[in-house]
């Protein structure tokens, strides 16, 4: 039993993965996901993040359960399946950072990753898709972005993991009329345009109105 992570990141208007470069074999030398054995002692949730800190330094992210692959080739070794997770980190606070038995650890950006490793590819196309659901209906994109962003910076994560171009005054109006964003009194330059002010996520607000049934739905 094995578990995958993939670790999703947000930069410069791009949705980003974080892939290891492996030392070992089988697929020496092959970018894959960050993962490995599950320990007799560990629970899934547990060996995922351990393998998150071991393999890429990864600590204290946003982490949920994807699917369970069980292809019977899937592993040249042996017989492996793997419960795949996924998990959502605010990329300037998580420089990649290759540890154990990785050679390597860096972000590509989803349009343009390398041939993968194991069955990867189809794992990290799972997790894609659960995103681009997920993040219609509940604000778990808020996990990509830094604690402070503009209305700009949130539409341009949406764009970038929907694959798609938003209207402007119609998300703005839409995002704004949920009532979770807080403005600050702080603004941010952005080239030549004026100032754009900053807003942080109301988490606590966003917690009671879903104990009553609230959806996050764009």
């Amino acid at each position: 039993m094995t578990v995958d992570c993939v670790v999703f990141g947000f930069d410069e208007g791009e949705l980003k993965v974080l892939l290891i470069q492996r030392a070992l074999e089988p697929f020496k030398g092959r970018w894959a996901l960050p993962g490995g054995f599950v320990r007799v002692e560990e629970t899934l949730d547990e060996a995922a993040r351990r393998e998150l800190e071991e393999e890429a330094g990864l600590k204290n992210v946003f982490l949920e359960q994807l699917f369970t692959f069980g292809e019977v080739r899937r592993d040249p070794r042996e017989r492996v399946v793997s419960v795949a997770h996924y998990a959502l980190v605010k990329l300037s606070d998580h420089r990649a950072k290759a540890a154990t038995d990785a050679a390597n650890a860096e972000w590509f950006p989803v349009s343009k990753v390398p041939r993968l490793a194991f069955d990867h590819t189809d794992i990290l196309a799972a997790a894609l898709a659960r995103l681009k659901g997920k993040v219609r209906y509940q604000p778990i994109g808020f996990e990509l972005l830094p604690l402070k962003f503009t209305l700009s910076d949130l539409q341009h994560l949406y764009e970038a993991v929907l694959g798609a171009d938003l209207d402007k005054r119609n998300f703005r109006k839409k995002v704004l009329g949920l009532g979770l964003l807080v403005p600050l009194r702080e603004t941010q330059m952005a080239g030549r345009h004026r100032p754009a002010r900053l807003f942080s996520f109301d988490a606590d607000k966003y917690g009671k109105l879903k104990k009553r049934g609230f959806n996050f739905e764009l």
